[in-house]
């Protein structure tokens, strides 16, 4: 069960594995420094900053998908849990922010596709692709199975598309590494209907490759593909150690972001090494959330993390 959520939550990348090699999408300074402010545990202050990127790039999609990312990891934060010995955002039902979300993601869609139709290119692509994966994210969490597989099928088209474009666009490499590693999880019955829905199957081995191609080379998605394989090492395989490995480079530059912090107490622990874990526990909420919500919660699962230590 948990194998086919996590599937349909991330049924956001394309198809098949293809052949990968190193290119990246070039960002402006304010990109990554909106980007960045996500990362580093503040999205709250990320979202002015999209917004200066929308109103003086009006018909460029990188905003939109910036401003989306920024309400993606307050959503996130908010809605994490422990189940099974594991952080995560595991399930939650509507909200009325999420129109805003869909909104921004629908936005970034519509505009890169307009580019599209003047004049193609494989760097549009990308962009329609991770509209369709935000959207694809949340549809995900909130347990909307037809939404997110139309979602994922329409993010996989254009990713397919931007790599015959450009085989070394290292961010659509990224997004194939994730289908084809959680579509190798699907367990025999959802695999079944996988089959039914006309969704080909992957492998964990290509898929790996690829995601670890984007974090050497992609741009937009080389936080999040990080974050989610270091994430799906330690929920699929068990891979403990690599898991951390994957994981510990967000902590170390990224040393405000509570969520980081959180994840790799969780690996420390599954590793046994309590006291590592206890450090990183009490780090997570001392980075001191700007967002109330999420602080809250940051909080409350250190206080549990701890308690289980004990």
């Amino acid at each position: 069960m948990i194998r086919s959520v996590a599937f349909l939550g991330c049924l956001f990348a394309a198809l098949c594995a293809m052949p990968v090699r190193a290119g990246t999408l070039t960002l402006s300074p304010e990109v990554s420094r909106a980007l960045d402010q996500i990362y580093a545990g503040d999205p709250d202050a990320a979202v002015p900053s999209a917004r200066a990127i929308e109103q003086s790039q009006p018909e460029n999609p990188v905003g939109y998908l910036v401003e989306a990312e920024a309400l993606w990891w307050k959503t996130y934060c908010e809605a994490c849990e422990i189940k099974w010995g594991m952080l995560d955002a595991w399930k939650r039902g509507k909200k009325p922010e999420d129109d805003a979300y869909l909104a921004l993601a629908d936005k970034a869609i519509v505009l890169a596709r307009a580019k599209n139709s003047q004049s193609e290119t494989a760097e549009a692509h990308v962009y329609a692709a991770i509209g369709f994966a935000l959207k694809a994210r949340l549809y995900g969490l909130r347990d909307e199975r037809r939404a997110t597989a139309h979602a994922g099928v329409a993010a996989r088209d254009e990713c397919v598309r931007a790599l015959q474009l450009d085989p070394d666009m290292a961010d659509a490499s990224a997004m194939l590494g994730l289908y084809n590693y959680y579509v190798d999880t699907l367990s025999a019955i959802a695999k079944v209907l996988r089959f039914f829905m006309g969704i080909p199957g992957g492998s964990k081995a290509d898929g790996i490759r690829q995601m670890k191609t984007g974090i050497d080379h992609g741009a937009l998605l080389v936080v999040d593909t990080r974050f989610y394989l270091a994430r799906n090492l330690r929920t699929f395989d068990e891979r403990y150690e690599e898991a951390l490995a994957v994981a510990e480079p967000l902590v170390a530059r990224y040393p405000r972001n509570p969520i980081f912090q959180l994840l790799a107490a969780n690996l420390n622990a599954e590793l046994g090494r309590d006291a590592k874990a206890s450090e990183y526990l009490h780090a997570a909420p001392a980075t001191q959330s700007p967002d109330p919500a999420c602080a809250a919660r940051i909080r409350e699962l250190a206080n549990s993390f701890l308690a289980s230590l004990h």
